[in-house]
């Protein structure tokens, strides 16, 4: 097993929450991290919310809209709470051979979208999310509130 990581720092968490406005009362409100960008997504059911951190990453909070939402699933098969840890890789493909090296189960190789699915009880899925790979929410490539712009 090879113990080197292929990490390079943390580019965002993403929290599963029931409900979004006591969520982003307590993010907002109580821990006064401010809210920069909010959309839903109809095609996936879900509202998000976006809360930038001065340390260039961010908090993203994922709630269902519909009973169907795969986001709801989640939360009903886990609860809320911490769902994906994104990471900072340099290069996706040599993170991924890297990760698959030292035993991880790495899911979605080949596409933009790659996770490492949690090997412990409670832990979150890790996401591979390379340094130079944008935010629509927060570099502007959203054009519509409604467009889907999920991150993770």
């Amino acid at each position: 097993m090879n113990s080197a990581s292929p990490f390079t720092g943390v580019d965002h968490q993403v929290f599963v929450v029931a409900d979004l406005e006591p969520a982003i009362e307590f993010w907002q409100g109580q821990l006064g991290v401010e809210l920069q960008f909010r959309t839903a997504s109809k095609e996936h059911s879900i509202d998000q919310a976006f809360f930038p951190l001065p340390d260039g990453t961010f908090i993203e909070l994922l709630a269902p809209t519909e009973i169907s939402s795969p986001v709801a699933r989640v939360i009903e098969r886990q609860g809320e709470g911490l769902y994906v840890l994104a990471m900072k890789v340099t290069d996706l493909a040599s993170a991924t051979e890297a990760l698959k090296a030292n035993g991880a189960a790495v899911t979605g190789e080949g596409t933009d979208r790659v996770f490492v699915e949690a090997g412990v009880p409670g832990a979150p899925m890790i996401q591979l999310w390379p340094e130079d790979r944008p935010h629509r929410w927060r570099d502007n490539k959203t054009t519509n509130s409604q467009d889907n712009c999920q991150d993770n």
